[in-house]
Order: C-alpha cells, then sequence, then structure tokens
C-alpha cells in the first residue's frame, strides 16, 4: 500500500514515515504543498496523511482540490488544531478522519487500517481467496490455520493483489504501490517476486494469472 505524507516537520515525517515502512508501507513524503501537488500529479495513493499547516498552503486548500478534482483518495488529517469545529469542519470538506497530535502510532495504525478497509467497501480486517486469508491487522497470511512466510517484497506483491481478487491490477500499479521513487524495482524484478509468491500460495486455492499486456490477478483457482 502506497501512502503520500504531507507534513512539514521533518523530524516528524521521517520518524513516522520510518515505522510505516517497517510495516509494510510504501511511503512518499511531501514538506510542502507543491511537493504534494507534483506528487498527486505523477503518482497513485491508496491514501494521504495530510498536516493542516504547511508553509507555502494549507492543508485544507489541498484537501479542497482533491475533492473538486472527484479524486476520492482516503484522507487522514493529522494536525494539532484539535478545536471541535476544526475537526468537524475538515470532515465535511472531504476528510475521511482526524488525528489529533501529537499521536501515538498504534492508533495512527489503526486508524489507517480502518480507512483503508472503508475505502474499499470492507468491514472484516480478514481478506480471502480460495483459502488464502490476509489479516490486515497482523498482517499475515495463511491457510488452513498455518502462516505463510514471506519476504517483505513479497509480501508487498501479495498485498496489492489480495486486496483487489478477480481484479486486473498492471505491472505499473504494482511498482508505483510497491515501491517509493527512492526505491524503483524493473519490470524483471516484479515477474521474480511473482514467481515466489506462486509458489508460495501453490497449495492455497489461490492463483496468480499472468493477462499479457495488461498485468496480474489473483483468483481462485476453482473458479
Amino acid at each position: 500500500m502506497k501512502l503520500l505524507f504531507v507534513e512539514d516537520n521533518r523530524e516528524l515525517s521521517l520518524w513516522t514515515t520510518r515505522l510505516l515502512t517497517q510495516s509494510g508501507y510504501a511511503v512518499e513524503q511531501a514538506f510542502t504543498g507543491k511537493e504534494a501537488q507534483h506528487l498527486l500529479l505523477t503518482e497513485t495513493f491508496d491514501a494521504i496523511l495530510l498536516d493542516l499547516m504547511l508553509p507555502d498552503t494549507k492543508g485544507e486548500v489541498l484537501l479542497r482540490q482533491l475533492r473538486e478534482k472527484n479524486n476520492n483518495v482516503p484522507v487522514l488529517i493529522i494536525s494539532a488544531q484539535d478545536q471541535l469545529q476544526d475537526i468537524i469542519g475538515h470532515l465535511d470538506l472531504g476528510a475521511d478522519d482526524y488525528l489529533v497530535k501529537p499521536f501515538n502510532m498504534l492508533e495512527l495504525e489503526a486508524r489507517l487500517r480502518s480507512l483503508l478497509r472503508r475505502s474499499t467497501g470492507r468491514t472484516s480486517p480478514v481478506l480471502s481467496c480460495g483459502a488464502l486469508h490476509y489479516d490486515t491487522n497482523s498482517k499475515l497470511f495463511s491457510c488452513e490455520g498455518k502462516t505463510i512466510q514471506v519476504t517483505p517484497r513479497e509480501h508487498a506483491v501479495l498485498e496489492a493483489l489480495v486486496r483487489r481478487p478477480g481484479k486486473t491490477v498492471s505491472k505499473k500499479e504494482l511498482q508505483e504501490s510497491l515501491f517509493t521513487l527512492d526505491d524503483t524495482v524493473s519490470e524483471k524484478a516484479l515477474e521474480i517476486y511473482i514467481v515466489r509468491v506462486r509458489k508460495k500460495i501453490e497449495n492455497t486455492g489461490a492463483q496468480i494469472v499472468t493477462l499479457r499486456g495488461l498485468g496480474y490477478m489473483l483468483t481462485s483457482s476453482n473458479e
């Protein structure tokens, strides 16, 4: 899952990004509104963490621009503004959730997981395809109660696919959602990860189908 973190406090941004990365997210950082606007034009994100007080613009301006363009990417505001009218105003403006600084990292991740579930129309934290299960809270893959061991990049590939079962995920989408601009991967490397993941889920009733020229799809082998 790829996140955009818009925060001008570099120490806070670096600290939070490091922890989110350790939890398996790919995070792009923007320290100004202009940087955020550029990234939003060139990249696709699963969610945005948005500070309100930026050096060159207000976070609410970015939020308004997103919604005016019918961009429905989930937005979690993280701000020191803790007045009720601020919270209500920004939720009414189109934010999906609001977290007051200083925040607890465990709460941030829980809110983020909930936000991402809602954005896909799901309420259960467990995603399934065949007998393959993915717990979005523990971030573990399993089959018949047994954990499937995967490397961080294999995990990222499989998570992107299991979040969209039965739907095509292009190579470009996989590359953009799995790796940040500072951590790119070639199509050849991506194909290697796909091969490795296929082997690890071959007895789960789920399979990765290659759609030539389009991308990949996770489906039940019984379909």
